[in-house]
């Protein structure tokens, strides 16, 4: 997050001094999408919002940005960018408070596919693995999930042909494009069997079964690795205990859970789930599928490129050169 960005040699440091300290190679991410999500703002050109490449009609451009986040990230020591968004923000879905309006690449299925697909052959080609989110879609949300549940009203068919079909194409690729899927914390009564196991309660997609396992596992046939939006969201932090909230994401079909900023909620969510196993709420099995998607991924990760700070003031030149093509000034909405 930006409250850890200082400097370019301080964060490589950080990331260096994670490595490390573990025996394993970490995913070490972060959500450099540019416009309003902009974690290198204070350190690198601000990005430009996806809204402003999709405005210029730019697929180069959405290109370029892939590309130049993905070196520039490595060279900061991230092997990992959880980007780019594949909500569809739609003419009527311009005026929702959801704070969607300008990370989509698109109002249609289409524009997005093309914009995002040219975006992760920049990112990946780069080094850098992808991430689609935020799934299954939550750009009809009227509200932010950072302060609350947005409720997603479509039904199964609207779903399919409208939100989800920019990672239904992505999925059907044979390049296997979709590293990484992460799952919203938006409710969807509509395609929510468990409600009837839970009182009828609406759960988020990111801890709900009928969302990861049956919706994209089983119908959609995704494999790859799937991750939770970050748990302390008020989307989902408002009504659940940390300790619930972890075990429910793994028995959803979670593989690797977000909890950003708190580390007593990650103390806590990770001995609840050693509890767990420990009590067989959980299986060993259930965990052990999920480590060897993350090793899978893992084996996809490059090593970070020796830190050069003169190459990330070329790239953060290059980012400005584009910023100037888009007519492009940070500021906010646009």
């Amino acid at each position: 997050f930006g409250r850890n960005v200082v400097a370019p040699a301080q964060l490589r440091q950080l990331l260096d001094h994670v490595r490390e300290s573990l025996i394993i190679e970490p995913l070490l991410g972060i959500d450099q999408e540019g416009g309003l999500v902009d974690r290198l703002r204070r350190i690198f050109t601000p990005m430009p919002a996806a809204r402003a490449i999709r405005q210029h009609g730019d697929l180069a451009g959405a290109r370029l940005l892939g590309s130049v986040t993905g070196e520039t990230l490595r060279l900061l020591g991230f092997n990992m960018n959880f980007a780019p968004v594949l909500s569809i923000m739609t003419d009527d879905r311009d005026l929702l408070s959801n704070g969607l309006y300008s990370r989509s690449f698109g109002r249609s299925p289409g524009e997005v596919l093309g914009y995002t697909t040219v975006y992760l052959r920049g990112l990946q080609g780069a080094g850098c693995l992808g991430c689609a989110k935020h799934f299954p879609g939550i750009g009809a949300g009227e509200v932010d999930s950072h302060d609350s549940m947005p409720i997603i009203k479509l039904s199964h068919d609207d779903l399919i042909a409208q939100d989800l079909a920019p990672y239904i194409e992505l999925f059907q690729r044979e390049d296997n494009m979709v590293r990484a899927v992460m799952v919203s914390h938006g409710g969807f009564p509509n395609i929510d069997i468990q409600r009837g196991m839970t009182g009828g309660l609406l759960a988020p997609a990111s801890i709900n079964r009928s969302i990861v396992t049956r919706l994209l596992r089983d119908e959609l046939g995704y494999r790859g690795l799937v991750l939770t939006d970050d748990l302390e969201m008020g989307a989902i932090a408002r009504h659940n205990e940390i300790e619930q909230t972890v075990k429910r994401a793994v028995e959803a079909g979670e593989d690797m859970l977000l909890i950003c900023a708190r580390p007593d909620l990650i103390r806590r969510g990770y001995q609840s789930l050693v509890q767990a196993v420990r009590d067989k709420v959980i299986t060993e099995e259930r965990i052990n599928e999920s480590l060897a998607r993350i090793a899978a991924c893992k084996l996809l990760a490059q090593p970070p490129l020796k830190f050069e700070p003169a190459r990330i003031a070329q790239l953060s030149q290059d980012i400005e050169t584009l910023n100037r093509k888009l007519n492009y000034t940070y500021g906010g909405k646009l």
